[in-house]
């Protein structure tokens, strides 16, 4: 499919004829550095990657044919290198026959001694490495939005901010007229409670305050939400190690300078980056949007580079702080130091042998694709094709089973679960008498309770809706009827079992 398109769209154009003798690597490079010749000037990087299995592209040649052919290909390749457009080899290695490189294309490369030996090695890495330059161009880093970083009255600089991880989520739906199918549009209109009549005024809010409704028209709550001007205000800087991992509220936003308003904001930038990484302290910053007013804080990052380039670019990464009102304390669960639970010796060695054995080897976040979503696109796949059977999608959240039932693994989950619980465990009965005292104790408090009301004439009168969820599971519980659910779900259960 991939040949018949090149022949139709790029092999017409220039000539080269199938199964011929011009169809060969001569003409490949020559329409590929005529194509890159009348790129745009402002193409700095112009490169040709070979894909190719065929060590030797000239074997089926022979005599005074083949030396003419491979003459002319090289000279075409420097001519090519001589534009300035380098040239690389990706070798596409048979199962069964390893890719020799220096049949033809050492001469091709100009490869040679330490040079020979180190392309060789660094195949592998030449794949994974283009596969993260694809996976650059097909996810760009789109600019979130554009901020002013104030660092005191009268210095500011500009700044441009990028979201580095947003999570993905399955397309709106779409509404459509059923005779149509055209997507319909929604309206919202205000019925007025006492007289239904459509209200065409702005619409106003309330909000009580000491028995009393306060009224707000629409611009009078925006101005009272307005916290500040949208820009980011520098408050001060603290060591790296009061900042703590669990005070990040959402993803970081990435943050670089940017000179398209305010000149100089680069330059007062990397000062700013480049002393922050040295002294390992971090800055304490207001972001004072208009809908969600923010303590964060800007920690600085260093450049990341491999032989192969850069992994990840200088910059900040500006962390989104909690404000005391946000901080719930841990309830302490064991007032009494003596009877806080202790853990053995032998229990801690057993625990440590069964953390050793279940270890994910290269673990990555960007092994799991969600399952929720690789299950809804295949179910609109086969809603789409009309297929019978739905797509079969790999869970990679699902445990290894085999790898899990491998007997060294067995071994020490055994030994472990072994030295806490002993040899008399077993988890069907933990469960019963774990739960089967509080319950009969919540059952005998709704019973206890339930005796308060007189259930018949709140049903007669239409007065459960006034009781709460809590006081209307007093009647469930104690009648062995389930407690889940929203209240309007639990009044249809009591007026059930009451026959009413």
């Amino acid at each position: 499919m991939f040949a018949e398109r090149f022949d139709k769209e790029i092999g017409s154009k220039y000539g080269i004829v199938p199964g011929s003798r011009e169809n060969s690597l001569y003409n490949a490079l020559w329409v590929a550095q005529a194509l890159l010749r009348k790129g745009s000037a402002k193409t700095a990087d112009k490169r040709m990657l070979l894909f190719t299995n065929e060590d030797d592209p000239f074997g089926n040649l022979k005599g005074v044919i083949k030396v003419d052919m491979m003459r002319t290909t090289l000279q075409r390749a420097k001519d090519a290198q001589d534009l300035g457009i380098a040239i690389e080899l990706l070798p596409l290695s048979r199962p069964d026959d390893e890719f020799n490189v220096s049949l033809f294309y050492t001469d091709l490369l100009g490869l040679e001694g330490d040079d020979l030996a180190q392309f060789k090695a660094l195949v592998g890495e030449r794949f994974e490495d283009l596969k993260d330059q694809l996976r650059k161009r097909m996810f760009k880093k789109r600019r979130v939005r554009r901020l002013r970083f104030v660092i005191f009255n009268g210095l500011s600089i500009e700044l441009n901010t990028y979201a580095l991880i947003r999570p993905t989520n399955p397309g709106t739906i779409t509404w459509l007229d059923s005779m149509t199918n055209l997507p319909l549009k929604t309206e919202r209109s205000f019925i007025c409670a006492d007289t239904a009549a459509i209200i065409q005024e702005p619409v106003k809010r309330f909000q009580s305050y000491k028995n009393e409704n306060v009224m707000f028209s629409v611009d009078e709550l925006s101005e009272v939400k307005r916290v500040s001007t949208g820009h980011l205000r520098l408050l001060g800087f603290k060591p790296l190690s009061c900042l703590k991992d669990y005070h990040n509220l959402k993803p970081a936003t990435f943050v670089f300078p940017s000179d398209e308003e305010m000149i100089g904001s680069t330059c007062l930038f990397v000062a700013l980056h480049r002393s922050m990484v040295r002294l390992k302290r971090f800055a304490v910053t207001f972001y004072g949007n208009s809908s969600h007013p923010q303590l964060v804080a800007l920690v600085a990052q260093d450049e990341i580079t491999t032989p192969s380039g850069q992994v990840e670019p200088p910059g900040m990464h500006l962390i989104y702080l909690p404000y005391s009102d946000d901080i719930r304390h841990v309830e302490e669960l064991h007032t009494d130091p003596n009877s806080v639970p202790h853990a053995t010796d032998d229990q801690i060695k057993k625990a440590s042998a069964l953390v050793r054995r279940i270890d994910l080897k290269d673990f990555s976040v960007c092994q799991f694709a969600n399952p929720a979503l690789q299950r809804h696109y295949a179910v609109l796949q086969a809603l789409a094709l009309d297929e019978d059977e739905m797509p079969e999608m790999k869970d990679e959240t699902l445990p290894d089973e085999e790898g899990m039932a491998r007997p060294g693994i067995v071994k020490a989950l055994e030994e472990f679960k072994l030295s806490v619980y002993g040899e008399n465990y077993e988890e069907d009965d933990a469960k019963t008498d774990g739960k089967a005292e509080p319950s009969r104790k919540r059952k005998a408090n709704a019973i206890k309770e339930y005796s308060n009301y007189d259930w018949s004439d709140l049903a007669d009168n239409g007065k459960l809706k006034d009781l709460t969820v809590v006081e209307l599971k007093y009647y469930l519980a104690a009648h062995n009827i389930p407690v889940t659910g929203k209240k309007e779900a639990l009044i249809s259960r009591i007026l059930t079992h009451m026959g009413k």
